[in-house]
C-alpha cells in the first residue's frame, strides 16, 4: 500500500452544486425522493474516483456499477461505457417505507426531553443509506435461495437495527468531537450538553439491543453484536497513531473497518443468514459489505477536503482540525 499513488487532480474535483436533500432521502413517512441533480463532470469524478479508491485494496471486487446517480425519468442511467444500471434508491424504498416512524416506535420513553432527543436524527433526512444496503442485500439473497423476491420482517428488522447503532454512533462521536453541526443543524451535544447527549446514544443502542433479541435469532445476535464491540475499538484506534509511516495506511483502514464498515459488512451477513443457509452466501454479503463500507469511508474523508459544508450538511476539514490523518492526509504524506 505503501508505495500506491493515486491520481487526485483527475478524480477529486467536486463542484459545490445548490444545496438539496442526498440522493434518495427518505421523508418521516415516505420513500426516498429523487436523487439530487448533478452535472456529468463532477459525476464522472466520482466514479473515478471511487474506482480509484477501490483499486487500492489487495482483496478488491469489481466495482464498476458503483456509480453516482443523476435525476432523471426512469429509474435506469448510463454509465460511460453505456451500460445500464438501476437506482439502489428507487429498488428499496417499498421496502424502506415508514422506516423512521417505525424507528421511533421502537424509542418507547416517556421522558419528553429524552424522547425528543432521541428522536432528534430519526427526522427522515438522512440519506439511509445503510438500511438500502441491507434490503437489497436481503432480496438478493432472498432470490438466491428460493426466487423470493419478498424482504423477510426480521430482515426488515436488521435495516431498522443498523440505522439506530449507526445513529447512536453518530451522537456519541459529536461528544468525542465536541461537533457543532450534524446533517445541516446543531448537533444533539451542543443543544442538550455532552452528559444528555451520551445517555440518548447509549438509549438508541438499547432500543436496537431490545429489536435484536426480538428476532430470536442467536446467530444474528452474535454477528450484530460484534458491531458494536467494533465501533468501540474503532474509536480507540483513532486516538492513537503509529509512529512507522508503513503502518500508518494499514492503522487507518482497520480504524475505517471497525468505525464504519463494520455494521455495514455484518449487517449484510445478518440478513443472509436469514434469508440463506449457505455459508458461502454469508461470507460473500460480508465481503461485499466489507468494501462497499470502506470506499464509502474513504470518499467521505476526501469530501471532508474538497466539499463544502452546506453540501456535506457538517463542518469540513473537521478531521484535520482533530489531527486524524486520513486518507488524503496519508497519501498528502507520501508525496
Amino acid at each position: 500500500m505503501a508505495s500506491c499513488r493515486w491520481p487526485w487532480r483527475r478524480c477529486c474535483s467536486w463542484r459545490p452544486a445548490a444545496r438539496s436533500p442526498g440522493p434518495g432521502s427518505l421523508g418521516p413517512r415516505g420513500p426516498p425522493g429523487p436523487p439530487a441533480a448533478a452535472d456529468d463532470g463532477v459525476q464522472m469524478s466520482y466514479f473515478n474516483l471511487v474506482k480509484s479508491l477501490t483499486s487500492a485494496f489487495s482483496n478488491r471486487y469489481s466495482m464498476s456499477r458503483f456509480h453516482h446517480t443523476t435525476s432523471a425519468a426512469c429509474c435506469c442511467s448510463k454509465t460511460r461505457s453505456g451500460e445500464k444500471y438501476i437506482d439502489p434508491f428507487k429498488l428499496g424504498w417499498r421496502d424502506l417505507k415508514d422506516l423512521y416512524e417505525d424507528i421511533r416506535k421502537e424509542l418507547v420513553i416517556s421522558t419528553t426531553e429524552l424522547k425528543e432527543m432521541s428522536e432528534y436524527y430519526f427526522d427522515g433526512k438522512g440519506k439511509a443509506f445503510r438500511p438500502i444496503i441491507v434490503v437489497l442485500m436481503a432480496r438478493a439473497c432472498n432470490i438466491h435461495h428460493n426466487n423470493s423476491r419478498d424482504v423477510q420482517a426480521d430482515q426488515r428488522s436488521i435495516a431498522l437495527i443498523a440505522e439506530m447503532i449507526h445513529t447512536a454512533s453518530l451522537v456519541h462521536d459529536d461528544v468525542i468531537d465536541d461537533a457543532s453541526s450534524r446533517r445541516g443543524k446543531h448537533t444533539v451535544n451542543k443543544i442538550w450538553g455532552e452528559k444528555k447527549a451520551v445517555l440518548a446514544g447509549d438509549l438508541i443502542l438499547s432500543a436496537a439491543s431490545i429489536a435484536l433479541a426480538r428476532i430470536g435469532n442467536t446467530t444474528v445476535i452474535s454477528i450484530l453484536t460484534q458491531v458494536i464491540e467494533d465501533l468501540v475499538r474503532g474509536e480507540f484506534l483513532q486516538l492513537g497513531s503509529k509512529e512507522n509511516e508503513n503502518e500508518r495506511f494499514a492503522h487507518y483502514l482497520e480504524k475505517t473497518f471497525k468505525k464504519t464498515a463494520s455494521l455495514i459488512a455484518n449487517s449484510c451477513k445478518a440478513v443472509s443468514v436469514l434469508g440463506c443457509p449457505d455459508p458461502a452466501v454469508h461470507e460473500i454479503a460480508y465481503q461485499y459489505g466489507k468494501n462497499v463500507g470502506i470506499a464509502f469511508q474513504l470518499i467521505d474523508d476526501v469530501l471532508d477536503f474538497t466539499s463544502c459544508s452546506d453540501r456535506m450538511g457538517k463542518p469540513t476539514s473537521a478531521d484535520l482540525k482533530l489531527g486524524l490523518a486520513t486518507g488524503p492526509v496519508l497519501f498528502a504524506c507520501q508525496q
